[in-house]
């Protein structure tokens, strides 16, 4: 079963957060997952691209704006819930986004961003509900960045 994690960010901008965002796919890339980044929109999918190019200076890690499906990255940054994940990547869920992606069961670990903004933590409240009315376990971590 899929594991879900959140990560509610009680301090912090934008910024910070999205660096957060970075260092999580870092780790995980560095556990050799293949990861999915779902972002808000698509802006914001672009704004990751390029901090995910420059965020850290000792760091490299190759990813692809979706749906560049030749994608043989193992890090992949989507924003429409519905229909760009591909059939590869199925270890890592980043969720940055206010929905829960259809896709989500088809990962093992959904990392669920919730950034310090209402919209943000009242969304978040609903994919909590989501995820435990269907049952699965859930862990919650509280970061001040």
């Amino acid at each position: 079963m899929t594991r879900i994690n959140f990560y509610i960010i009680e301090t912090g901008t934008d910024e910070a957060i999205h660096s957060f965002i970075c260092r999580l796919t870092e780790k995980a890339y560095s556990q050799n997952n293949a990861i999915y980044i779902q972002a808000l929109d698509q802006p914001q999918a672009n704004h990751l691209d390029e901090l995910l190019w420059t965020y850290n200076k000792k760091s490299f890690i190759p990813h692809q704006l979706a749906p560049e499906q030749n994608a043989q990255s193992k890090v992949l940054i989507g924003y429409q819930a519905e229909a760009e994940i591909p059939a590869v990547h199925h270890d890592v869920l980043i969720n940055f986004n206010h929905t829960t992606p259809t896709f989500f069961s088809q990962f093992e670990r959904v990392a669920e961003i919730i950034a310090v903004d209402e919209v943000s933590r009242e969304k978040g409240r609903e994919r909590y509900r989501f995820y435990k009315d269907r049952g699965y376990a859930l862990e919650t971590h509280k970061l001040s960045l």
